[in-house]
């Protein structure tokens, strides 16, 4: 099926992004280049992939370069190749456009990467023949706001963490939801996570694994100093506020997908809410969340009872 020439493809032209300067991730786009070229599709790269240290641009045949913040824009189809923190940072630019990003896994976990790089052609195929099922995540707006201005803003797939940088003391904070007081807490920090990252940094901090379909926002404390400090679950159109207090001892520290933090101070309020964009996800037909789950976070080893007859 890999040779095969797909005659009316599911998509016309072909955007290609990687990260890591990985040799399995430039053999994945030597495989991408040789596979759409030889179905005629226009092939586009950013200036970031093409330019990796190790790449080969010879090995790419003919294919036009790119800004990163334009593949949305001109491409109808973006492969990222890598892991889903490749996917992660693919959202920073693709979130506002409609285009479909698939992933080609060569991280570890690969939650949001769903292509097995050994079944690349017969899988990038079955895309192009119409095989793919659709996938619309839904992303977080973070602003620091001082007084009456926006000075910080940023965006996550994945998480805002509130967290105390290097420092061993615990934050001290008060967290308001919708405009109704929660509570103040002394811990390590919080994520505050979609149902996308809820397998991500969440999950090792405790929270619960949400299914990406819900709308839905996770907050899950960093090691609280009371143990009646639970993750909670709200509506996805919630507004989470938060102040540090003014006893506070060590400065606190904010990351948006694990991306270089910033300072929060004790005269300024930290604002999560939903961004009004969102990332749509193409997936292989036949890719289960649950499966997922099953292999991913190695919850059994009896995969095959699911085969059975009820």
């Amino acid at each position: 099926m890999s040779s095969e020439i797909i005659k009316n493809p599911a998509f016309r032209h072909i955007g290609i992004m990687g990260r890591a300067n990985k040799a399995t991730i430039l053999t994945s786009i030597y495989q991408l280049c040789d596979f759409f070229h030889r179905q005629n599709l226009p092939i586009l790269i950013d200036h970031q992939t093409y330019r990796l240290p190790s790449m080969n641009t010879d090995r790419l045949g003919n294919i036009e370069v790119v800004e990163r913040n334009l593949l949305g824009e001109k491409c109808d189809l973006v492969v990222v190749v890598g892991g889903d923190g490749s996917l992660l940072q693919s959202a920073q630019v693709l979130a506002k456009y409609p285009v479909p990003v698939v992933g080609v896994n060569r991280g570890r976990l690969g939650f949001l990467a769903d292509i097995n790089p050994d079944d690349l052609p017969n899988q990038l195929s079955n895309i192009l023949n119409g095989s793919y099922q659709l996938d619309r995540r839904f992303l977080l707006k973070m602003e620091i706001w001082q007084g009456s201005h926006v000075i910080y803003e940023d965006m996550a797939l994945n998480d805002v963490v509130l967290h105390a940088g290097k420092s061993v003391h615990m934050l001290d904070f008060n967290l308001k939801i919708d405009g109704l007081d929660v509570y103040r807490q002394h811990s390590d920090g919080l994520i505050v996570s979609t149902p996308t990252g809820s397998t991500a940094y969440a999950l090792s901090g405790g929270g619960a694994i949400l299914h990406p379909s819900l709308d839905a926002i996770s907050l899950v404390p960093m090691h609280p100093h009371t143990l009646s400090s639970r993750p909670i679950v709200v509506c996805g159109s919630s507004v989470i506020k938060i102040r540090i207090h003014k006893d506070n001892r060590t400065q606190p520290m904010v990351s948006a997908d694990g991306k270089a933090s910033v300072p929060l101070n004790q005269n300024q309020r930290l604002i999560i809410r939903k961004h009004p964009d969102r990332l749509t996800l193409l997936h292989p037909l036949g890719v289960d969340f649950f499966e997922a789950c099953r292999t991913k976070l190695g919850w059994n080893t009896y995969a095959e009872e699911f085969s059975l007859d009820s």
